[in-house]
């Protein structure tokens, strides 16, 4: 049994949010099929505080992990796009944090968004909105998100952000005695010995991590 599994960026209220792999993979929780005793939803997990932009598949993601946090511990962290939800946190069941540290073997790990490291967003808000929109058209054109992360990983403004989002959180990581840090907000998957990000579900296909004795692998769903 995995000691936690990480996801993040699933943005509720989107027209890209994965909602039906969503539901499958806690579905498949729920059932044992992935066995584990930890949810960690890593930021993000709304796309805006418009709940009317819901749908019912959205819903029941929320739905779903009210009924897990009954036999699973489930934490919400914070990302920029869910803005202060504290109320929110108290209809679905779940803790709501900014970060949150735990120890999984020898390791201890953090798990913050990342987008406190971002100093692109506040910089440039008209410019980041603009590409966000953007990327999300691209999204939506394209079910086989080959052309989303393609833009992503072509362009040097983001790779240079991801790349400072990294170091800035390996460095907050180390202050705070992490062995590891995970962050999520940049949607790139990935897994080091000292960083790790937990992808997202807005593309295909979408990613998670799992948290076993100290060992963060990166999964695929």
């Amino acid at each position: 049994m995995n000691d936690s599994i990480i996801i993040s960026d699933l943005h509720l209220g989107s027209n890209v949010c994965q909602s039906k792999k969503i539901n499958q993979f806690f579905t498949e929780i729920e059932k044992e099929h992935i066995k584990t005793k930890e949810i960690i939803v890593n930021g993000d997990l709304f796309d805006s505080r418009d709940f009317r932009k819901l749908k019912n598949s959205h819903w029941k993601v929320l739905s779903h992990l009210r009924k897990l946090s009954k036999t699973k511990h489930i934490v919400w962290i914070n990302g920029n796009h869910d803005g202060p939800a504290e109320t929110i946190s108290h209809l679905i069941g779940l803790d709501f944090v900014e970060e949150y540290q735990f120890t999984s073997g020898t390791k201890n790990i953090l798990v913050l968004h990342g987008d406190q490291f971002d100093n692109f967003i506040s910089k440039y808000p008209l410019f980041t909105r603009i590409a966000d929109q953007a990327y999300r058209f691209i999204q939506r054109i394209d079910k086989s998100s080959y052309l989303a992360k393609l833009a992503k990983k072509s362009s040097k403004t983001f790779m240079r952000c991801s790349e400072q989002i990294k170091n800035k959180a390996i460095k907050y990581g180390s202050s705070r005695n992490a062995n590891i840090v995970v962050c999520g907000h940049t949607h790139l998957a990935s897994v080091s010995e000292t960083y790790c990000n937990s992808g997202c579900w807005t593309e295909s296909p979408c990613h998670y991590l799992t948290v076993y004795d100290g060992h963060i692998t990166l999964r695929e769903y």
